[in-house]
């Protein structure tokens, strides 16, 4: 008599990388067999169902589906405590278990030096290059006398095993601001803009829009038209090509609805051409109410930005004394009343809320390396 099927549980986590073995073609087939009999176990397919999908009996499917029920457990103390040991953790449970044979080549003290070798810079190695391969690691671990001898294909499963990719990088930006409470207060203020702006659009049409360019662009000319595609043929573009110099791209983009708000191509990114671009994307909606997330680039906090702030608010009264500013980092913030920062104040986050029509109540400005001190109200 058939029993009851192992009852299949899943966290989120365990479930993302579960997704990411099923479709893996770096792990064995095995582990992506296995993977997806956990995923439709948890989707409750019975296991003739999952047999059938995965190319095994009923009885092996079972056995699958146990393995993970006894150890689910145990991945949730992993999750808890180290989570970023969790992958090896269900890549352990989704292996085969270990079979009698030779013993290992190499312990488990030379393997985690070896990862810890890929994890450090090269330079501390005297090694000329920005980044680990296979190879450099197989020779300076032969160097240090971590291991006498080992193929390139070896270290490469080491790292594997350990998810260490050396070759890989990701792009990080590190804050300029020293005050971590100042710092907590900028973060904050923008993700509170961005998790108000899909109300204020549904409420009263305001566009909350994140501003920023991208810089020599080249504009590249291909000296043939591109060939369409054919039966048994990719499409097919010109080699060589003539060179028009670069430009620049400057577009917002409105992070309720995701589009483009007017795009800007222009040769270079001067303070007028940032103030024109401003105008023309509060031009398309002149009756609504803008807000603008930029960056502190000074040509994004001007004095003719604040010009044009002011102007387009029709702001009663003068802008106030230019002065030298302490930091180079300001705001650029509109209050339902004038009021500019003080000098010395600072911020790495911009934030300015522009109206395009006359019924605008309020604006207010300062620019990078100047303020202008100004407080009025329009009632």
């Amino acid at each position: 008599m058939p029993g009851t099927a192992a009852k299949i549980i899943v966290s989120e986590k365990q479930q993302v990388l579960l997704k990411e073995f099923s479709k893996s073609r770096t792990v064995g087939k095995g582990v992506v067999q296995r993977a997806t009999i956990i995923l439709l176990g948890f989707a409750g397919l019975l296991n003739e169902e999952i047999a059938l999908q995965v190319g095994l009996n009923r009885v092996q499917v079972g056995i699958w589906r146990q393995r993970w029920r006894d150890a689910w457990d145990s991945l949730c103390v992993w999750e808890c405590t180290e989570p970023h040991r969790l992958r090896e953790a269900i890549l352990d449970i989704l292996s085969d278990a270990p079979r009698p044979g030779a013993p290992a080549t190499f312990t488990a003290e030379q393997v985690s030096q070896i990862v810890a070798l890929a994890c450090e810079p090269p330079k501390l190695s005297g090694r000329p290059i920005d980044h680990w391969t296979l190879r450099e690691l197989r020779d300076e671990a032969i160097t240090r006398k971590i291991v006498e001898d080992i193929s390139v294909s070896q270290v490469g499963r080491f790292l594997q095993q350990a998810a260490v990719q050396p070759h890989r990088k990701k792009m990080w930006l590190n804050t300029t601001e020293k005050d971590p409470q100042k710092f907590q207060a900028e973060v904050e203020n923008v993700c509170q803009t961005y998790l108000a702006a899909p109300a204020k659009a549904a409420g009263d049409g305001t566009h909350t829009v994140s501003v920023d360019e991208a810089t020599s662009l080249q504009a590249i000319e291909r000296n043939a038209p591109d060939k369409p595609a054919q039966p048994d043929s990719v499409p097919k573009q010109e080699f060589e090509y003539t060179r028009h110099g670069t430009t620049t791209l400057t577009a917002g983009l409105d992070v309720v609805t995701g589009m483009i708000v007017c795009p800007t191509l222009e040769a270079t990114r001067t303070e007028p051409q940032f103030v024109a671009h401003i105008a023309r994307t509060v031009d398309t909606d002149p009756a609504a109410e803008w807000i603008f997330v930029v960056d502190c680039l000074n040509t994004h906090m001007s004095e003719s930005l604040v010009k044009f702030v002011a102007e387009r608010c029709e702001l009663p009264g003068g802008l106030g004394k230019k002065t030298t500013a302490a930091s180079s980092n300001r705001w650029l913030h509109a209050r339902s009343s004038c009021r500019t920062p003080p000098t010395g104040s600072a911020s790495s986050t911009s934030r300015s809320t522009v109206r395009g029509s006359t019924r605008s109540r309020s604006c207010s400005g300062s620019s990078t390396g100047s303020s202008y001190e100004a407080e009025t109200s329009r009632r």
